[in-house]
């Protein structure tokens, strides 16, 4: 099995990659611009295996996708690449259109060629997953979880260029009949991710003992995926997901932004203790614009439909993903040198433009 990863040196896709390569003795050419949020350092795991190859190349670059389709002949293609960070998203939204739906078109369009130069059992066997977010549905009430049936209401620009792309992998799938399947999941959390977001920013800050922010009066609810978790159900919805379907993935583990923070304080209280409790850190600042109130996901298709099953649950993954961390200063050390871990997103620093 030969596999392209696009966006592979990012927070999930590093973890589908390591998974393919470790766990599934696949093939694997890992496409990644290397933007901030890229990262080798996620990949060192599997840099020197003969499976694994990678190649620096923007996903709007038609020339480049084509060449890497040709040369590599994959079997499958895991689009992962994406602006993924709402708050950025909110002062910076054309990088959003430009990677996450110029880049979806251009990837989809080079996979179309590929696909149709195929023999006809290569053609038949070929597969292609975009994987999304659960924030294109936009943001739930008290009560209800989001199915694959809900419809699309996005809040932000970045989960707009999300819904965007969606919308284009299914049109593709409908109109040319490519062997498309969607995914979209809930927030993920665990070992690699870039300490912009909520947890590893916790996390980091907490151990040196910074201001925590949340947000508003952090009441908004998530859904946390272990990241691990997620990498093993888009490797299943891949082989065996139905052409033209999507596939909602959640850890079933809702939890309200302030209540993911105190736990992270309480874990940290006994893992790298300090003269006053980590909780003390914690500091309310002025919310998100637009921020959505509620995520949940319901996977009861991929659960019954494919079998799959989270294997890690909020508790032990959080504490998992705390250790991971604390021993692990190497990887997150030279990120935190150029980004302190400041708030990114408001309005009134660059304009929204």
């Amino acid at each position: 099995m030969r596999v392209i990863v696009t966006g592979g040196a990012g927070f999930i896709g590093s973890a589908v990659v390591r998974h393919l390569v470790s766990a599934k003795g696949y093939e694997v050419l890992t496409i990644d611009k290397l933007t901030y949020a890229g990262n080798l350092a996620s990949l060192s795991t599997v840099d020197n295996n003969p499976l694994h190859r990678f190649l620096q190349a923007d996903i709007c670059d038609r020339a480049a996708m084509q060449e890497a389709f040709e040369s590599f002949q994959p079997d499958r293609v895991m689009h992962l690449a994406a602006e993924s960070h709402v708050d950025r998203s909110i002062t910076g939204a054309r990088d959003f259109v430009e990677t996450n739906v110029i880049g979806s078109f251009t990837l989809l369009e080079a996979a179309r060629h590929y696909w149709n130069g195929l023999p006809t059992d290569r053609k038949d066997a070929f597969r292609f997953l975009h994987v999304s977010t659960d924030e294109v549905y936009g943001s739930l009430g008290d009560d209800g979880l989001f199915t694959e049936e809900t419809p699309y209401d996005p809040s932000s620009p970045y989960s707009a260029s999300k819904a965007a792309s969606d919308h284009l992998a299914k049109a593709w799938a409908r109109t040319y009949g490519m062997p498309i399947v969607v995914s979209n999941c809930s927030n993920n959390y665990g070992p690699y991710h870039f300490p912009e977001k909520l947890i590893p920013l916790i996390i980091l800050n907490a151990l040196e003992g910074k201001s925590l922010p949340v947000y508003g009066n952090g009441a908004n609810i998530r859904d946390w995926l272990y990241v691990e978790d997620h990498a093993r159900a888009l490797d299943l919805i891949a082989e065996r997901g139905r052409i033209g379907e999507t596939y909602n993935v959640g850890g079933r583990n809702e939890r309200r932004n302030i209540d993911v923070v105190k736990r992270v304080c309480s874990i940290m209280d006994g893992l790298s203790p300090k003269p006053t409790t980590h909780e003390s850190l914690i500091s309310y600042v002025t919310d998100r614009p637009g921020h959505d109130a509620r995520y949940a996901i319901d996977a009861t298709k991929l659960e019954t439909e494919l079998g799959w099953k989270a294997e890690e649950d909020f508790d032990s993954g959080i504490e998992k993903t705390i250790k991971w961390y604390l021993e692990n200063e190497w990887w997150w050390a030279p990120l935190r040198q150029g980004y302190d871990g400041s708030r990114l997103g408001l309005l009134a620093a660059t304009g929204a433009k």
